[in-house]
């Protein structure tokens, strides 16, 4: 699932030039993706995190409850370093950065097909580490602290979507959505949400 055609014809291409690999369908939207996959019962999704009108990290918990068996594979432009541990809490089996090469992604999803967990070397590593030893708060990025939900709706703010249309998509209410503005401008040490958008639309723009 990604919101840009060019991409998802890229994939298509890719996996159906491998002889154990077959793409059975792709969407835009995480509605459309949930239809499809309830359709096509698919062994593996490829799902990215910035989705037209709707959020990666909500699709795959969505994916995690309704169709447990599908294997989840995040495809993102999106630091790892920041969303794999919490695509793999959410439900994901694993992380490759659109940067990667393309061989990774084959790699990924035969890895996820047998069950296994698919990250990068450095981010195995990392979470081995986190796990031996708890990492202080000092040396964690702002954003490492935003809970899930935060995380969608600062997402969805880089997008450009304003709060009422972000508390139509999350189901919830725009005063809601405006205390989690507040939340994320105390994490991020902002004064106003012109500050907050501006900061949202710039990691938008040049995820790190």
């Amino acid at each position: 699932m990604d919101d840009h055609p060019l991409v998802r014809e890229m994939l298509t291409d890719l996996i159906n030039r491998q002889q154990d690999l077959l793409m059975c369908g792709d969407a835009e939207s995480a509605p459309e993706a949930l239809r499809k996959i309830a359709a096509c019962e698919p062994d593996v999704a490829i799902v990215d995190l910035s989705l037209r009108d709707s959020s990666g990290l909500g699709l795959i918990k969505d994916l995690a409850a309704i169709h447990p068996k599908v294997a989840v594979l995040v495809l993102s432009t999106h630091d790892e370093s920041i969303y794999a541990e919490r695509v793999l809490r959410c439900g994901a089996s694993g992380y490759i950065m659109k940067q990667e090469a393309t061989q990774k992604v084959i790699e990924g999803i035969r890895r996820v097909l047998k069950g296994n967990i698919y990250v990068s070397g450095i981010i195995a590593d990392a979470m081995v580490f986190q796990f031996a030893q708890a990492e202080s708060s000092e040396r964690r990025l702002p954003l490492a602290e935003f809970t899930d939900r935060e995380l969608e709706i600062f997402e969805l703010l880089g997008q450009g979507i304003g709060g009422a249309e972000i508390a139509r998509m999350l189901r919830v209410s725009t005063k809601t959505v405006h205390f989690y503005y507040g939340r994320m401008r105390e994490r991020l040490k902002l004064g106003s949400l012109r500050e907050l958008i501006c900061e949202a639309l710039r990691w938008h723009e040049n995820p790190r």
